[in-house]
């Protein structure tokens, strides 16, 4: 197991590793700090991790769903007065279940 995890960061290293980022990436324990630093496709795979999360599936969530989470997501960090909030804790409400 503990030869996994250098794996894992040498293939996240790579370009264009979606998989392997998406390995290592934290989705929704994600502070905003962090997630606000990072660039555009690093946040579509932290918001496509976090929604597999929340919904508890392997199944992609669609590009409409990810980049309206995307927005919510920043506007949430932006106005958090705590930058260690993590991204789990934006209300979606709407989003992944209609209101």
């Amino acid at each position: 197991m503990a030869a996994a995890v250098p794996l894992a960061v040498a293939l996240a290293l790579l370009p264009g590793c979606d998989k392997a980022e998406e390995i290592v990436n934290k989705g929704g324990d994600t502070p905003c700090s962090e997630f606000i630093q990072q660039d555009s496709e690093k946040q579509r795979v932290t918001v496509r991790k976090f929604l597999e999360q929340e919904q508890n599936t392997t199944t992609e969530p669609a590009a409409d769903t990810v980049d309206a989470a995307i927005l919510t997501i920043r506007l949430m960090c932006e106005a958090q007065a705590n930058p260690e909030t993590p991204i789990k804790e934006a209300d979606l409400t709407g989003i992944l279940v209609p209101k």
